[in-house]
């Protein structure tokens, strides 16, 4: 056979911009065989694996500790040509126990109080769940009873934790940071903010027990010669949006939320 076939390749038909597929999602898509010459085919299959892999090193002394860990997700086998006879297939993900499943819209608003002195704020989020590229919007209520100006500042960052061999690696990055108007001395505001999540930002990974992606976004005072004041909310991103569709399923959830509050 490998006098025969010259070469032989696999497509698949992506259904989003992101190229990502998730529960649920189907794949589709082509195997390719160049011959050299005719032959008759047997069978042909098409396998597809999902797993979770990590690995690092760290230095105890003189010796190179390797962590590592797997996990395997999903181990599909289709056959395009079975016993000769060519079929139309179609291939579906099926996660174990369906794992991939993210909570969007909650009932109460998310808002946390900070005070410290001379200084305090409350902020607000209506929402932790957000899609790729969407807007936050944050509400906080600033009160600046110092003498001097201060500056509300955000910061969405990102958390990655590894786990293998009972240890655990956790790398931080921080994903945008914007600088909002100064509150002058004496001072009581309410700030309106939309931050933008980058469309590229990966999503969310809260359901793998050896890699998690977290993120959150701080808010926080940036206030002269002193500490700053924060606020932290986890945030959870999830692949955008592909269609009008989808859109408009997202504003009407979101009307319904904002009628119930």
């Amino acid at each position: 056979m490998s006098n025969t076939v010259k070469s032989i390749s696999v497509g698949y038909n992506p259904i989003n911009k992101s190229n990502i597929f998730s529960s649920g999602d189907y794949i589709s898509g082509q195997v390719t065989l160049e011959l050299a010459k005719e032959c008759k085919v047997d069978s042909l299959c098409v396998k597809l694996k999902g797993k979770a892999e990590v690995q690092w090193t760290e230095h105890n002394g003189k010796n190179i500790v390797v962590y590592h860990n797997k996990e395997k997700f999903f181990n599909i086998k289709q056959f395009v040509i079975q016993d000769g006879q060519g079929k139309y297939t179609i291939y579906v993900i099926q996660f174990r126990n369906n794992q991939f499943r993210f909570i969007l819209y909650f009932t109460d608003k998310k808002m946390k109080l900070f005070t410290s002195g001379t200084v305090g704020m409350d902020v607000n989020i209506e929402r932790t769940g957000f899609h790729q590229g969407e807007g936050i919007k944050v509400v906080a209520s600033i009160q600046n009873k110092s003498s001097r100006d201060i500056k509300p500042k955000y910061c969405l960052y990102r958390k990655y934790s590894y786990f293998a061999k009972g240890k655990r690696k956790v790398e931080t990055k921080d994903i945008l940071k914007e600088v909002g108007e100064v509150i002058p001395p004496s001072a009581d505001q309410t700030v309106t903010r939309i931050i933008t999540i980058p469309p590229t930002t990966c999503a969310s990974i809260l359901n793998c027990n050896i890699i998690k992606a977290e993120y959150r976004l701080r808010v926080y005072l940036d206030v002269k010669y002193a500490l700053d004041p924060e606020i932290k909310f986890p945030i959870v991103i999830l692949p955008a949006l592909q269609g009008p569709d989808e859109e408009q399923q997202l504003q009407n959830e979101s009307a319904l939320h904002s009628s119930q509050m």
